[in-house]
């Protein structure tokens, strides 16, 4: 998903990984095919998918004592009205934002321009400016702490696989794939949160919702 946290549990936690990039990065490959023909299954799939990996995956971020109890990560039904192919409008500013992931060091950003996605708000496009590169976007709602995680979700993350496509100069963002960082699972993960510019004043019933762990199981 995102961010720096634990290690897996147990086995090569490179290889781990590296398989965990993989399958994200196919499970978004098929999403965008099947969105081609028929969105609503390609949105099942994703749920279905990102349930998978939770479950089962040593990389998962919910807690190994809490995967093989873990329900299912809540998603609202899919509305059409909340998907948009938007056109970036550059930003000759190149803000920067900085995020300090305690064990992955401080990673930074600059904004390369903003998504006007009419009705829901602006939203600035992030550029991660390491190695390996990629879009970020993220964004925090009018649900936030209430119905959806309090410091936002992510709509893109493409240098971790999360990209729902796009063509020319527009990205296709689509907030019923709005997702939770891995922090919204396990505090021991460090996740970058939405910035003033990815917050919006819409609520957003769409994506995954808040995501409470089941307790630990009671002894005697």
């Amino acid at each position: 998903m995102d961010g720096s946290g634990p290690a897996a549990d147990g086995g090569n936690d490179a290889l781990d990984l590296l398989d965990w990039r993989r399958r994200v990065f196919a499970l978004y490959a098929e999403v965008r095919e099947l969105a081609a023909v028929d969105v609503p299954a390609a949105h099942g799939r994703w749920v279905a998918g990102r349930d998978d990996l939770l479950r089962r995956h040593s990389q998962s971020p919910v807690p190994i004592g809490q995967r093989d109890r873990y329900p299912g990560a809540p998603v609202a039904p899919y509305d059409a009205a909340l998907r948009f192919a938007v056109e970036l409008d550059p930003d000759v500013e190149s803000t920067p934002f900085e995020f300090d992931s305690g064990t992955d060091g401080r990673v930074r950003f600059r904004r390369v321009g903003v998504l006007h996605v009419a009705p829901v708000g602006d939203l600035d496009v992030w550029a991660l400016t390491s190695y390996g590169g990629g879009l970020f976007v993220p964004v925090r709602d009018a649900l936030a702490g209430r119905g959806t995680y309090g410091g936002g979700r992510y709509l893109l993350d493409t240098v971790k696989g999360a990209d729902l496509g796009g063509s020319g100069g527009e990205l296709v963002i689509d907030f019923n794939f709005a997702y939770n960082p891995s922090c919204a699972y396990d505090p021991a993960w460090a996740c970058p949160l939405a910035p003033p510019g990815n917050v919006v004043d819409v609520a957003l019933y769409a994506g995954e919702l808040s995501a409470p762990i089941a307790p630990p199981a009671t002894v005697g």
